[in-house]
């Protein structure tokens, strides 16, 4: 894996990912989302071995501080649906991903950072972290998917709130909220998700895909989510996992999972 702005580190199963621009606060600009692109669309889907991701930023100041705005002047209407179809294309293959995935967020996690974060599945944050959208300070909304995926965590009213303020929120709130799934100790988040990610590690892999694609179908427009349960039920019951997970329950022993 060779990234410009993306250092990996692979080990007991677990990719860890992290956004290396630490003097800019690990902003995405074009190139760190080339980066996400190629990771998650093509080398992380064929990393033989791969239990889950934790995707985390570089420094000690921020998960993603927000996009890179340097990059938006002089766009046209035309130039800023390309830029922002292409975010929705890339944290749609986040959301998407076969496998875990956890946005470890050790501070600033802003505007494009936040929508980041949200496109994962699993959120572990620092007591230090902060949330928001504050593209209205800039005469904009956001992008990346984060007047959508807001709504899903915290509520029409409150995301609406944090859009129309720009207002952040703390860790505790967004934990109280369901925005954040565990509060831990700054320092101590891409160490919570290696914890998790080792947990899920140990069940079925098939059936971890298909949870994946079948709560991800509830919020897409063109799928009926319990439709698409159905569908993903009846694929993991003619499973080797399937049938090694009973036989495991009927005998009262641990099951060993092949991913089958």
């Amino acid at each position: 894996m060779n990234y410009k702005n993306l250092l990996t580190n692979f080990e007991d199963g677990i990719l860890t990912v992290t956004i290396n621009r630490p003097k800019a606060l690990n902003a995405l600009n074009r190139q760190t989302l080339d980066d996400l692109r190629q990771l998650f669309e093509k080398d992380a889907l064929e990393l033989e071995g791969l239990s889950g991701i934790i995707l985390t930023g570089a420094g000690d100041k921020s998960f993603v501080a927000g996009a890179d705005i340097s990059e938006f002047t002089g766009l046209d209407a035309q130039g800023g649906l390309d830029m922002a179809q292409n975010g929705h294309d890339i944290f749609f293959s986040i959301e998407r991903f076969p496998k875990p995935v956890i946005a470890a967020v050790g501070g600033y996690a802003l505007g494009g950072g936040c929508e980041l974060a949200m496109s994962c599945h699993i959120r572990v944050v620092s007591n230090k972290a902060l949330f928001g959208q504050p593209e209205v300070n800039l005469g904009l909304i956001p992008g990346y998917g984060g007047t959508q995926r807001l709504i899903q965590y915290i509520g029409k009213g409150r995301a609406l709130e944090i859009l129309m303020t720009a207002d952040m929120i703390d860790a505790q709130k967004a934990l109280n909220w369901g925005l954040a799934n565990h509060v831990v100790p700054h320092g101590e988040e891409v160490k919570k998700a290696k914890e998790i990610l080792k947990k899920i590690g140990k069940k079925a892999p098939v059936a971890v895909s298909k949870a994946i694609a079948a709560v991800n179908a509830f919020f897409e427009s063109q799928k009926d989510g319990f439709e698409q349960e159905v569908i993903e039920f009846a694929q993991t019951v003619n499973t080797e996992d399937f049938k090694e997970g009973a036989s495991a329950f009927l005998e009262k022993r641990k099951a060993v999972f092949v991913g089958k």
